[in-house]
């Protein structure tokens, strides 16, 4: 139970104290009203005696009384009527509330922080480790834990409305007060009629009630004095009168109002009367009278619920989910639901509140003289009076029975022996309506058992009740004997010192009889609170709450409700703290005070339950009780809290049905509806449905761009329909980062902001977005309908800020005034007056399926520059009923219009030290975009665009460029992933034909009708393909008429595109660049993205080999200078047809082979004359041979150094011109196999990649090695033109092309695709620092290259080998150095072949002569060595088997290298 402000010990004594009456004259009533109050009511503060009483029992033995308090009060002979008396005990308690706004109460059981009460403590469970000395804590703490004082209003009450009954005296009158003003004529005349009065109420048999203690009845006689008007003689002696007549313990003099009105109205008085007036007494005829009326509008059970809707009504079922099933009962009458109040009658307060202040003829001499009066009449006249009764009945007794003289013997004897068995209650008769007569023994010893407890003397008054209890049991009397076990109990319990345990079992058969046997309700509820008390006082909180749970019926509410609270509390306050019995207890004693009209109580216990269940997954227990709470809190006029709790019902995921969902929310619309009409507030509260994502909120600025029209295909730009790829950002990122310098003269300016079209949760939102004036803002938000009933939304727009700022002013312009919309939004009206501002686009309706996720875009179109913050979405909720008819005429009352805000939590920063330590997040602005003035915007359209090519296919497309905006726009510029996929064509490239359809079957190239011969040459600077410094351009600028294009106007260029070299599905990313004419500081630039893909399919593969020319004329050598030596080299080149004819092709024909190079050039093609078919069909491949040669010196005059050199050899009669637009174009624009793709920009060219391979690879390279690595080296790129012949819908077409092969080492073949790269090992991991590389050392197969060697013989010699045994043949061996530094040679003639296979075919010869020389030759020199070759006998023979070894002359260190021998040199030596 909850903790009581009074001791149980308090409570019993206060709760049967002695009962006396008071009967007053009129003149005596008129001096009380004075002060407004009655006789008793003046009494009522200073009944409880702050002295100690004594009085002798029948044994002589000293009986101290301590605290005594007695009760005067009016007599009233009307019966009482229990329907009042349960109204009376309803208004009690429902004056009776918690205070508003004190301290909480915060009781932690296990996980559970409980909000109960006004006292704030800690009480703790014992499993923690500190229980013991909390539980020590606790249980020496007198409130140590909540209080409820409604319960004890409605318990003292109750006692104190208990009627008289016939088995027991604690409730019957044991003295009467006549009370008469001095003033009267006659006084004793008066006293006369009084106790006349009092004996025929008492005797006459007229009157049932009151009831009265013994039929000698104490009276009192009160002279009543009112000291400011009455003669103080004249009462003197009249009261010298009264001592003479009836004894001075018999009356009393009693002088109050010692001051006037006037005299005190002024002087602050204590208020001693203000506890007691506010309560109602059964005992007070006036306050009875009145207390017909009841005075609380929230008690009012049958009422109507203030305004529900009948159809929400419906919706919850009368009977409580948790409803006990149990029987009616009649015996307790007063349910106060059949009780209804007409709410039209006047209402009355509950106690007496008078015009004029009370107590105002009193002073603090009267209180003394009132409280010393009430000493005098207790002591020396009702303690007496008592004690001699109590000694009358004992003697009656003694003499009656036979017994001793003493009590005490009698029951020592009675009870010494062997006890008596008692008959279980099942077995007894009904004999509840069994009476004794008044002069009965049975009755005699209660009577002196009562007088005993009334007075203290507990232990004289258990034996007078035991004994009671068997006489009464011996004659079946149950309800006597149930009130005797009751009281033994108590007297049990209260005794001093305890002699005796407390005996629960009398508690207990005595509740049992009087609710079973006696069907007597208000006995058990009695005995009931008194046994729980006792039991709470014992720390037997289990007991106390069975024993309250068992006395809860149907027959009355409020009783039951009270009952079930306090058991609530006894679960909360056991050792082990049972919270969720705690709750479910509180949840029916909720129940039970709203059927009692308590409906301030019930909302309180739905509230302290729902602490319990929040948050722990009982979600059905926890909408009921948000429900419940809801209804209460809009029934007692809190619409906040009712629309709070029908909120929380409605944004978790719930678990009810689809029906019970749609009565929720039909509810939480009503209520908001009234809620908001009560109110009148313009302003839009916040509706909890559907759920808005506000972090998913994602903004795009800018038009919607228009779809493909016939051949033209629109640039993809940013759509809200793509996803967003964090990746794919950053490479756009890439490439704006790649223009933006391009345009500023290679640097970034500061303010560079890079372009976000799209922003969501992943982008960067640190920055305030910009938006262009006149264009929209498009903004997506996300809903979520967590219910299983569809959500309708009408009127749906954004909620937004706008401040006015012009921009083009000094200073960053001037700032104006601050709109919004928010009164056009929450009247619904038409934003027409805001258009010229911001044009706020609504959407009519919006539908939202059962637990769907969907998304909505609503647009904003500024028509001002400023700064916008989007606030949030407004519209009006519905929706449509589950199983009712669309048609409803309620549904337009279901229909609110509210607001949700767009709340972005940013990123969380974590850079600093203190951001790391702490949780902060930076600023989202996303929703807050600048509003620039106008820019250009542009569109683009591609025409002819492929979505297929062959690999290196060349493909001739247009585009076309729109301005679509009323700015004139300049600085086109195009970025792209893939640089070498397309060109624009250099500047002095021929634009005819100028129109898509003209160029439809025209060639992509530039061709001249020239048959096969030597090389075309020519000559082409980078420059002019945007080639500078040797970088590919990353960033191509597209030519405008005067430079601008204008609103409105529209530019077609061409467009070639190449197919990639890797077969697959390739993403080409473009990015326009452009800007406006008028600088503006807010928006410097803006781009347009557009992503093609190209599905590339297999062509040919292109595999090239060169290799030194072993052939060198003499008279060529002669004619031509030092310069020219080693000019010659020869070129294979291998084609394949590799197409797996998926693409239709049916052959392809190599028409060309041209080369690009500053150093060498192709010359010639020297297959066989006849081999002149270069058609390859499926799975063919051919093999063509080429002589290349150095440039001529007059090509590489002053500044051709940095020319390339165009050889183009055409095998049939057509000549493409390789040095024009596209062929050069993509040769400038080509990219190795090693270029970064997809996640990076490429930024360098294939000449930068390959001057890199050709120069030192790290700073470790020496010099020596570069020279050597130069000599086997070469710089050659070959361009393999061919044209396919597709079949396609029975119409050939021809596809043309172009493959690139870039030739660097001496023989080392290269592909035109590139090779897999092989899987790399696992490499271990290394704990150790690595060691700095060594120096780069050049490799064998380097050093075999310094040196070319070349035989001249003759191919016969005939000698005549009878004649001459030997033959001497004379042989050249030409040393050639390839490097460009010294190089010692040794020759070593010496070294003959030693394989078997070798001298089988070739035979063996020897060279006469000096067989090794040791020489050293001048960088690119040339030495002829002669020798001479010795014969044996005739044959084929081998003359490559010199040996050369070289090395650089500088270097010391090394030693010499053997060098590559040259091709078998075979000679024929013919016998003559």
């Amino acid at each position: 139970m909850a903790q009581c402000v009074q001791s149980v010990q308090e409570f019993i004594q206060d709760s049967f104290v002695p009962m006396v009456a008071v009967l007053c004259s009129e003149d005596a009533e008129r001096v009380t009203r004075k002060n407004n109050l009655s006789f008793p009511e003046l009494l009522r503060p200073f009944c409880r005696l702050t002295s100690e009483g004594h009085l002798r029992d029948p044994n002589n033995q000293v009986v101290v009384v301590k605290g005594l308090r007695i009760s005067v009060t009016g007599i009233n002979t009307k019966p009482p009527q229990t329907p009042e008396l349960q109204r009376l005990l309803s208004q009690a308690v429902s004056v009776c509330q918690p205070p508003e706004g004190s301290p909480a109460n915060v009781i932690t059981a296990g996980d559970y922080d409980l909000n109960i009460s006004d006292r704030t403590v800690k009480a703790s469970v014992p499993w923690y480790s500190d229980w013991k000395e909390t539980i020590t804590q606790l249980s020496s703490y007198k409130y140590y834990t909540a209080t409820t004082p409604w319960f004890e209003t409605y318990r003292e009450n109750f006692f104190q409305s208990m009627p008289a009954s016939e088995h027991e005296f604690l409730s019957h009158y044991l003295a009467c007060m006549l009370v008469v003003s001095s003033c009267e004529a006659v006084p004793t005349e008066q006293f006369l009629k009084l106790s006349q009065e009092q004996h025929r109420i008492q005797h006459s048999g007229e009157y049932t009630f009151p009831k009265w203690f013994i039929p000698n009845t104490l009276k009192y006689y009160v002279l009543l004095h009112d000291i400011s008007e009455g003669d103080e003689q004249r009462a003197d002696s009249v009261y010298e009168g009264m001592k003479q007549r009836y004894g001075p313990q018999g009356c009393y003099l009693l002088k109050i109002n010692s001051r006037s009105d006037a005299t005190g109205a002024d002087e602050q008085m204590p208020d001693p009367w203000s506890q007691y007036l506010h309560k109602t007494s059964i005992h007070n005829p006036e306050l009875y009278e009145e207390s017909a009326v009841n005075n609380a509008v929230e008690n009012d059970v049958g009422a109507v619920e203030d305004g529900f809707d009948s159809a929400a009504r419906d919706d919850m079922s009368e009977s409580h989910p948790l409803q006990l099933d149990q029987p009616t009962e009649t015996c307790y009458p007063g349910n106060n639901r059949s009780q209804s109040v007409d709410m039209t009658r006047p209402q009355k307060q509950s106690s007496v509140t008078p015009a004029t202040p009370r107590w105002t003829c009193l002073t603090l001499n009267d209180h003394d003289r009132i409280r010393q009066f009430l000493q005098e009449f207790t002591f020396r006249g009702l303690l007496p009076h008592i004690e001699k009764n109590i000694r009358q009945l004992n003697d009656q007794l003694v003499s009656r029975k036979g017994l001793s003289r003493s009590l005490f013997s009698a029951t020592k004897k009675l009870f010494g022996g062997g006890k008596v068995p008692e008959k279980s209650i099942a077995d007894l008769k009904n004999t509840a309506g069994l009476l004794y007569p008044s002069e009965a023994p049975e009755l005699q010893i209660r009577k002196m058992a009562d007088l005993c407890f009334l007075v203290q003397h507990y232990e004289l008054a258990y034996n007078c009740y035991h004994t009671a209890k068997k006489d009464f049991l011996s004659d079946q009397a149950m309800l006597y004997a149930a009130g005797s076990l009751e009281m033994a109990a108590v007297s049990a319990f209260l005794q001093s010192g305890a002699p005796r345990p407390y005996p629960a079992h009398y508690m207990e058969t005595a509740i049992q009889t009087y609710r079973d046997v006696c069907k007597n309700m208000l006995l058990a509820e009695r005995c009931c609170l008194l046994s729980a008390e006792i039991s709470k006082s014992q720390a037997k909180y289990s007991e106390a709450a069975t024993l309250l749970i068992k006395m809860t019926s149907e027959d009355c509410d409020l009783r039951s409700a009270l009952l079930l609270e306090q058991a609530a509390h006894c679960f909360i306050n056991m050792r082990t703290p049972m919270v969720r019995k705690f709750a479910f207890h509180m949840i029916l004693a909720g129940h039970r005070f709203s059927k009692a009209g308590q409906k301030r109580h019930a909302l309180r216990c739905y509230c302290q339950a729902l602490q319990v269940y929040k948050g722990k997954c009982w979600t059905l227990a926890e909408d009921h009780i948000n429900f419940t709470i809801g209804r209460q809190s809009f029934t007692l006029r809190q619409p906040e809290n009712a629309v709070a709790a029908f909120r929380h019902i409605l944004i978790n995921d719930s678990k009810q049905s689809a029906v019970q969902q749609a009565a929720f929310l039909r509810e939480y619309l009503y209520v908001y509806k009234s809620m908001s009409q009560l109110s009148g507030e313009t302003s839009l509260p916040q509706l909890p449905l559907p759920c808005l994502h506000s972090s998913q909120t994602r903004v795009f600025f800018g038009h919607e761009r228009r779809l493909a029209e016939g051949e033209k295909q629109a640039a993809t730009h940013v759509t809200l329909d793509q996803e967003y790829d964090r990746d794919l950002s950053q490479l756009w990122r890439e490439l704006e980062e790649q223009v933006v310098p391009a345009v500023n003269r290679g640097t970034v300016p500061v303010t560079f902001q890079p372009s976000q079209c799209c922003l969501n949760s992943q982008t960067d939102n640190l920055r305030y977005p910009l938006a262009v004036v006149e264009e929209p803002i498009i903004v997506e938000v996300v809903f979520r309908n967590p219910l299983k009933v569809p959500l309708v939304l009408s009127a749906l727009s954004l909620l937004w800020k706008f401040t006015l700022k012009d921009f083009s002013g000094p200073q960053g312009g001037t700032i104006g005034e601050t709109i919004t919309n928010e009164k056009e939004a929450a009247s619904s009206k038409d934003n027409a007056a805001l258009n010229d501002i911001m044009d706020t686009q609504v959407i009519p309706e919006f539908t939202v399926s059962p637990e769907e996720t969907k998304v909505a875009r609503l647009k904003l179109l500024p028509r001002k520059t400023g700064e916008l913050h989007v606030l949030g979405v407004v519209y009006n909720l519905d929706t449509t009923d589950v199983g009712s008819s669309e048609d409803s005429p309620a549904s337009e009352l279901m229909c609110v219009r509210g607001q949700q805000n767009l709340e972005i939590q940013g990123p969380r920063l974590n850079m600093t030290k203190e951001e790391k330590t702490s949780v902060s997040y930076g600023p989202d602005r996303r929703l807050d975009p600048i509003i620039t003035p106008p820019m250009p915007l542009l569109e683009v359209f591609f025409i002819n665009f492929p979505t297929g090519l062959l690999c290196g296919e060349i493909r001739k497309a247009w585009v076309e460029f729109v301005n679509v905006s009323a700015v004139p726009l300049t600085g086109l510029r195009v970025a792209s992933t893939h640089p070498e996929f397309f060109t624009f064509g250099s500047a002095t490239s021929d634009l005819t034909p100028v129109t898509p359809t003209a160029a439809e079957h025209c060639s992509a190239y530039k061709t001249l009708a020239t048959p096969p011969s030597v090389a075309a040459v020519a000559l082409v600077s980078p420059a002019a393909f945007g080639v500078t410094g040797g970088d590919r351009p990353a960033v191509t600028e597209i030519p405008l008429s005067r430079g601008v294009l204008g609103p409105g106007e529209a530019l077609q260029i061409p467009l070639w595109l190449r197919g990639p070299d890797q077969e697959g599905v390739h993403e080409i990313n473009f990015l326009f660049y452009y800007e406006s004419t008028e600088k503006t500081a807010k928006l410097s630039h803006r781009v347009l993205r557009h992503t093609a893909f190209i599905c590339a399919s297999r062509s040919l593969s292109v595999r090239a080999t060169a290799s030194r020319s072993n052939t060198l004329q003499g008279g060529e050598r002669e004619q031509r200078g030092t310069e020219e030596k080693n000019s010659s080299m020869l070129v294979f080149v291998d084609v394949e047809n590799i197409n797996t004819s998926e693409a239709g092709v049916r052959e392809f024909h190599i028409v060309q082979v041209s080369s690009s190079s500053r150093q060498w050039k192709l010359h010639q093609c020297i297959n066989p004359a006849g081999d002149k078919d270069s058609k390859l069909a499926n799975r063919e491949r051919g093999k063509l041979c080429f002589r290349a040669t150095r440039c001529r010196t007059e090509e590489a005059t002053s500044g051709a150094i940095e020319k390339y050199t165009f050889a183009d050899l055409n095998l049939g009669n057509e000549q493409i011109v390789s040095s024009t637009t596209p062929c050069a174009d993509f040769f400038f624009r080509r990219s190795l196999p090693s270029e970064p793709r997809r996640g990076g920009v490429s930024t360098g060219s294939a000449n930068q990649m390959r001057r890199h391979s050709l120069t030192p690879h790290n700073a470790n390279e020496d010099g020596v090695t570069s020279i050597i690595r130069k000599c086997s080296e070469v710089e050659l790129d070959i361009i393999v033109l061919w044209k396919a012949y597709v079949v396609e819908d029975n119409k050939q077409l021809i596809l043309e092309g172009q493959l690139h092969v870039a030739l660097q080492t001496i023989g080392k073949e290269v592909c035109s695709l590139s090779q897999k790269e092989e899987t790399q090992e696992m490499v271990l991991l290394k704990f150790k620092p690595d060691v700095p590389p060594p120096i780069s050392k050049p490799s064998l197969e380097q050093l075999s290259h310094l040196i070319k060697t070349c035989l001249h013989y003759p191919e016969s010699y005939d000698h005549p080998f009878p004649l001459k045994s030997l033959c001497m043949v004379p042989v050249t061996l030409t040393l050639s150095n390839c490097s460009l530094a010294q190089v010692d040679i040794i020759i070593d003639l010496r070294h003959k072949t030693t394989s078997p296979e070798s001298l089988e075919v070739h035979g063996s010869f020897t060279w006469l002569g000096q067989t090794q020389y040791k020489l050293q030759l001048q960088a690119q020199e040339v030495y002829r060595l002669s020798l001479k070759a010795c014969f044996f006998q005739a044959g084929v023979y081998n003359l490559g088997t010199p040996r050369v070894f070289a090395k650089l002359a500088q270097t010391s260190a090394m030693c010499e290298t053997s060098q590559q021998s040259a091709m078998p040199a075979l000679i024929i030596i013919n016998g003559v």
